[in-house]
């Protein structure tokens, strides 16, 4: 952007910041530090990224990983402003052919494509088959793990009731599939993040001293913010420990924590904990075995 001779950018993210624009244009730009540690004593003020006015088109999620240098020399200008407010104004300045547009959902660089089509467009197919969590029985084929993500309808052939992918194993190429849209090995309420992006730059003081705290999550936009425990790992990964479990947890997602209006970073998940469906099955192995022990030895015959 100084190559451009910009002091900011303007974008059209649904967002705001916790400074006012016009401090951007007082800031001088200085080079990153080449060190390798910054000095302990700098005073620094970090930018905090926020919720836009427009909560249902909130767009700090996708704007999690920005870095602390981007933020300070970006300008919201509708972080005050909802969507419906915005396509008025449109409609007064004479931009009807903007009000026409749909919604931009899904992968949008793709289209309205169907995606396993367009993924095996550059994968060659490795077949593979659906495999029922609760039995083991083989429920049908797929053309490859790739193509499925956990939580979709597994499109079987010959099944008269719908089955969802609730897992997978990129080593046999099984996909794991359930009954139902809730079925319990779906859902999950731990998991863990690579090395955690911070937009402050570094994890919340609080979280340093006791190494935990308490905020809200997000692993899909839109989704509700669920409340949750973090705990920092040595390595700056982080375990996010929710207060319910969750619907089709997924790694490669990134997990996305909140305090308040505050969005505080994001680190792709690369950990789950055991679904529901595997603590249940624990349980009842547990008590099964406690009764067992709790069963009295027959006499031997006299």
């Amino acid at each position: 952007m100084h190559t451009l001779g910009a002091q900011a950018m303007a974008t059209g993210h649904y967002a705001r910041s916790s400074q006012e624009d016009e401090e951007v244009f007082q800031q001088a730009h200085a080079s990153p530090p080449t060190t390798l540690f910054r000095d302990r004593f700098e005073i620094r003020n970090p930018v905090k990224l926020c919720k836009g006015a427009d909560l249902v088109k909130d767009q700090t999620f996708f704007l999690s990983q920005i870095s602390q240098d981007a933020l300070r020399q970006t300008l919201f200008p509708l972080a005050g402003l909802t969507k419906e407010f915005v396509k008025k104004m449109a409609a007064e300045a004479g931009f009807h052919h903007v009000l026409k547009k749909k919604e931009s959902m899904g992968i949008c660089f793709i289209g309205e494509r169907n995606f396993e089509n367009f993924i095996l467009e550059y994968l060659e197919p490795n077949p593979g088959n659906f495999v029922s969590i609760e039995d083991g029985t083989v429920k049908g084929t797929h053309k490859g793990w790739f193509t499925l993500t956990l939580g979709q309808r597994a499109r079987i052939g010959g099944q008269k009731d719908a089955w969802f992918v609730v897992d997978k194993d990129i080593v046999t190429g099984d996909v794991f599939v359930a009954p139902t849209t809730n079925h319990p090995a779906l859902f999950r309420d731990t998991a863990r993040t690579e090395r955690f992006h911070w937009i402050a730059g570094d994890p919340p003081a609080e979280l340093v001293r006791t190494q935990m705290m308490e905020c809200q999550f997000r692993f899909i936009h839109q989704m509700p913010l669920v409340p949750c425990a973090v705990t920092l790992n040595m390595d700056g990964s982080v375990w996010i420990s929710l207060s319910r479990p969750v619907r089709a947890l997924t790694p490669g997602q990134f997990a996305v924590l909140y305090k308040g209006d505050d969005c505080l970073g994001s680190g792709k998940i690369i950990q789950l904990g055991p679904s529901e469906h595997t603590l249940q099955k624990g349980r009842e192995r547990l008590v099964a075995s406690q009764n067992q022990k709790d069963e009295p030895t027959p006499e031997p015959a006299s």
